[in-house]
């Protein structure tokens, strides 16, 4: 089996890197979303990145060691079972993948003292567990890639 996620994802030299693509998968998640549900995201996204610069590049940082933490339990049997497509492994348990994640920001937002963020996590997060449900084959391919399973 392949080294633990939070070894391969934080360490030193990597993190930045992994830290930019998570930004650049969002931004294209974002992109691929319509209707109103994809307004109500997007408008969301536009709302923290307004009233806190920077805000989404530090939270991805903080939430990148518990967020290998979540995956890792994934990770681990995906390999076991002899698994090569991660983002796969994750998509056919995406309910409770995404639940596991959405756990984090759950978290996040009960203890956060930024009343704009929290009022803009709370209008998208009834429909947060179908977006990160459709993200997690992309989720699936930057682990491999830091993994060395792509290039």
């Amino acid at each position: 089996m392949p080294a633990s996620l939070p070894e391969i994802l934080l360490a030193p030299d990597t993190r930045p890197r992994v830290i930019a693509d998570s930004l650049a998968l969002i931004d294209a998640e974002l992109a691929d979303k319509s209707g109103i549900a994809g307004n109500a995201i997007r408008l969301a996204y536009k709302t923290v990145s307004s009233f806190a610069p920077g805000y989404l590049r530090q939270t991805v940082d903080s939430m990148l060691p518990a967020i290998a933490d979540r995956l890792q339990p994934y990770w681990a049997d995906c390999w076991a079972s002899g698994g090569a497509e991660f983002g796969d492994y994750l998509a056919k348990r995406g309910e409770e993948v995404a639940e596991s994640l959405l756990s984090i920001t759950d978290d996040m937002a009960a203890n956060s003292d930024r009343p704009v963020v929290v009022k803009a996590y709370r209008a998208v997060r009834s429909g947060a567990p179908r977006h990160i449900e459709a993200a997690l084959p992309r989720v699936g391919e930057l682990v491999l890639t830091y993994a060395g399973c792509r290039s």
